[in-house]
């Protein structure tokens, strides 16, 4: 079984990030490859930038060669799932629905803990319209970029460690997501808050491997049918 997981900024150091964790996380005999957008900006932290994420992740996928089972879009609230579903026959996994929907195995509500403010209207967006939103008990901000991940991990940990903390206590979460790719890895050190603590990157592996094994594929009926045959005007605009 080969995954494709899509990184959806282009910091190279992030998708290496993203694909050990997804690894550490898949079955024998499956193989993760992890993809890192050809365009696009080094993080994604607003809308402008997670509408060009979602092109550059379709593009991604779309230029591979290799045969692949499933696809992992590897964003935390970021757009372009839908569109993957229509290019596709083979399942594809948002990391921040598999986060929503594995904690709502564990507990009966969740919270999410994300990097800057900004980004988490995006987060309840995308929960509302996966239809995850009930059981959430609250979107948190730790305050920090994306990029801030990499510089300096302890201060990460212990803001991310502080919002959840503040999630169990304050809002009455039961389980914890990590609201951020970059966060991957970092699952055990957030358990401190005593509840359990879902990885969107794993979560995502672990669903993506059960889809294929079931035999199950994207409905074509309605919603995600292929994109109808026409006339592109520029586009891609390397054809330019």
């Amino acid at each position: 079984m080969r995954i494709l997981v899509v990184n959806v900024n282009t910091t190279q150091s992030i998708t290496d990030s993203i694909g050990r964790q997804a690894a550490g996380a898949a079955a024998p005999g499956t193989e993760i490859v992890p993809l890192t957008p050809s365009f696009g900006a080094e993080s994604v932290e607003g809308n402008y930038e997670s509408y060009l994420a979602a092109i550059a992740v379709m593009e991604a996928v779309r230029a591979h060669p290799e045969p692949f089972d499933a696809v992992i879009q590897a964003g935390y609230g970021e757009h372009g799932r839908e569109g993957l579903q229509e290019l596709l026959d083979v399942p594809v996994v948002d990391i921040t629905e598999a986060a929503a929907s594995t904690a709502q195995f564990l507990g009966r509500s969740y919270s999410v803990v994300t990097s800057l403010d900004r980004t988490v209207p995006l987060i309840e967006e995308r929960l509302h319209t996966a239809g995850l939103s009930a059981r959430c008990a609250s979107v948190r901000a730790s305050g920090l970029a994306v990029l801030d991940l990499e510089r300096d991990e302890k201060a990460a940990v212990d803001a991310i460690v502080e919002q959840a903390a503040q999630a169990v206590e304050v809002d009455r979460a039961e389980v914890i997501c990590l609201g951020c790719g970059g966060m991957s890895g970092l699952t055990e050190r957030v358990e401190r808050t005593g509840v359990p603590v879902v990885d969107g990157v794993s979560a995502a592996v672990t669903i993506a491997e059960s889809l294929v094994r079931l035999g199950l594929t994207t409905s074509k009926v309605r919603t995600y049918a292929p994109p109808r045959p026409k006339r592109f005007v520029n586009w891609p605009p390397s054809a330019r």
